[in-house]
């Protein structure tokens, strides 16, 4: 199944949401949710490649003999904290206070240095502005790619999706699996997840399963702030680097393009 709701909050603990290997929809992609209680220390030597990105709280993560502490309180106005290990890493996150963390894994034979990604570290971008009337502005953040992990199965990453904008867009696909997670503000928001021909409402703690290549435009709600934690898998022999965007609608990226209601055919 391709979209994953869930109206209930999660529990203390680690809840999976999708699993690598899984029989239907495979995204060879381990993602989950952990939660850990304020005063309570998360410990674990990872089997996989795994990133732990930081949603809500403040926690110390210690890794591989080092130390890093952070603090969020909001996914819309914070960038985000985000320790990324190899298999074998002993880690531990202690929580400060109540802490929420996605958590991403994937098989990797491969070893690199686990790294520890401050919030000024990520790369944010302000795309679409300037262009498309501003109804395609919304921020995207990119936690690690091809360029500064070269030896991850992974790309981790945010968008932020203004309120009645459209993000993802240009349409756009690619062949490597990607999991798109969901929050509102305010929660009861929602938005439309475009896969292909289908048409798909997401809400507050929605989950997206983008497998067949398909092409996966979106667009919040207005009045509803729209965002969703990215994670794309690498293929072993096509790993992501760009999208290949639908060449019919890229001319809306154009700054001196027409649109309604000046343009007239």
């Amino acid at each position: 199944m391709l979209l994953i709701d869930r109206k209930e909050p999660y529990g203390w603990g680690y809840t999976p949401i999708t699993t690598e290997g899984e029989a239907t929809d495979d995204t060879m992609i381990d993602f989950g949710i952990l939660k850990i209680k304020a005063g309570d220390v998360y410990r674990v030597k990872t089997e996989k490649e795994t990133a732990y990105l930081l949603m809500h709280g403040s926690a110390e993560f210690r890794f591989g003999g080092e130390t890093a502490s952070a603090e969020r309180t909001s996914l819309f106005h914070e960038s985000c904290p985000c320790l990324h290990v190899p298999a074998g890493v002993e880690v531990e996150i202690a929580a400060n206070s109540d802490v929420e963390l996605a958590l991403n894994a994937t098989t990797n034979p491969k070893t690199f240095a686990p790294k520890f990604y401050r919030a000024e570290d990520v790369r944010s971008e302000e795309r679409g502005k300037g262009t498309m009337q501003e109804t395609s502005t919304r921020i995207v953040r990119t936690i690690f790619d091809k360029s500064n992990a070269p030896d991850s199965n992974l790309v981790l990453g945010e968008v932020i999706t203004f309120p009645g904008k459209w993000s993802s867009y240009p349409p756009h696909h690619h062949p490597q699996p990607e999991i798109y997670h969901y929050r509102f503000l305010p929660e009861q928001g929602f938005g439309v997840a475009v896969l292909g021909d289908e048409m798909i409402k997401v809400t507050h703690q929605s989950t997206v399963k983008i497998i067949r290549d398909e092409v996966h435009p979106q667009t919040a709600a207005p009045g509803y702030a729209m965002y969703y934690l990215w994670v794309i898998r690498h293929l072993d022999d096509d790993p992501y680097v760009t999208p290949t965007f639908l060449p019919e609608h890229v001319w809306v990226t154009d700054k001196n393009a027409v649109f309604f209601p000046e343009r007239r055919s």
